[in-house]
């Protein structure tokens, strides 16, 4: 067993917000002659300043650990596209031979642009509890959104192939970028289509090949697979409260299993596409600090925010950082 948040319980003894993940994205234009210089030769980067926007604003809003905004595609096919084994057809992944490493560092780049936009946002004097975080898209996730072709014969098998890809990707992050933490994003797994024995298993594969704390950020209803979620070796879990009331049940019915981990607590709809009531955000964390603890909870919204505009999205983090400083 990996001893728990052994990088963040020097800070983290109190809450603290972050984002699940993505963030609207703006693509830059060219504007200087040197970006006008790469443009012609094919070398300009329109998601850098995607990048920056994303960063800056979560940075503005309050929020203590940040993302890179995931603003270079979808969450199957920004990993798979990368990995042998597996390639795209149009916006679908097909399994086409067994998985293998990654042909290259896939978040890395842009991890470490971001944590230097941290830097410079703050100029150079960085706060203790603002950082940012990896975030991959787990392999339960990836194989059940994809079509296997050929080579396996079933989905669990192409599951722990993935999770072995995978783990080079989080080494990468972990040795590299040093983030906070990382998440692994697994929202399949509130299907119950998945076998949780083999999911356990895959997370196990990445989770121990790093020592920085491992979330696990899961959306949907968790009523019937909330007991298997609290099995598996993360230092925090990561769900949905603000725009599926279900799950806030079922966390006051399963509080006693909830041990050494910490409870990311959505508190922001993200499904609707304008700014959430205070005064129900407030009733809300209130309730599940009575449940786990303040000192147990982080706060975030249900899921990532590239469906709103970039306005609602600021505001929608703004009032989860008013949380924190309100609730800690």
């Amino acid at each position: 067993m990996r001893k728990k948040l052994r990088k963040l319980e020097n800070w983290l003894d109190f809450m603290y917000s972050t984002v699940v993940g993505s963030f609207p994205v703006k693509l830059g234009k060219p504007t200087s002659f040197k970006d006008k210089l790469l443009n012609i030769f094919n070398s300009y980067d329109p998601y850098k300043s995607a990048i920056k926007i994303a960063i800056f604003k979560q940075l503005e809003a309050g929020i203590d650990v940040v993302s890179d905004g995931q603003v270079r595609g979808d969450m199957v096919s920004s990993f798979t596209k990368y990995i042998p084994g597996m390639k795209l057809e149009g916006n679908n992944t097909v399994i086409t031979s067994k998985i293998q490493k990654p042909i290259k560092e896939i978040s890395i780049k842009d991890l470490l642009y971001g944590k230097s936009l941290i830097k410079e946002y703050f100029n150079g004097n960085v706060p203790e509890n603002k950082g940012i975080k990896g975030i991959i898209t787990g392999p339960s996730t990836i194989i059940f959104s994809s079509r296997i072709e050929s080579f396996y014969k079933n989905k669990n098998d192409a599951i722990i192939d993935l999770a072995n890809s995978l783990k080079y990707e989080v080494m990468a992050i972990s040795e590299k970028v040093n983030p906070k933490y990382i998440q692994i994003d697994e929202p399949f797994l509130s299907t119950g289509m998945v076998d949780f024995k083999t999911a356990r298993k895959a997370v196990d594969i990445i989770s121990k090949s790093v020592d920085v704390p491992i979330s696990m950020h899961v959306c949907g209803t968790l009523d019937n697979v909330f007991k298997e979620l609290t099995k598996f070796n993360i230092d925090i879990l990561d769900c949905e409260f603000a725009g599926n009331n279900v799950n806030l049940d079922v966390l006051r019915e399963n509080a006693s299993l909830i041990k050494n981990k910490k409870i990311g607590f959505g508190c922001i709809d993200t499904s609707l596409n304008k700014v959430d009531s205070y005064i129900d955000v407030q009733n809300l964390v209130r309730e599940g600090i009575e449940i786990v603890g303040s000192e147990n909870i982080i706060l975030d919204p249900d899921c990532g925010l590239r469906r709103a505009s970039e306005d609602v999205a600021f505001e929608k983090l703004q009032l989860v950082s008013k949380a924190v400083k309100e609730f800690s």
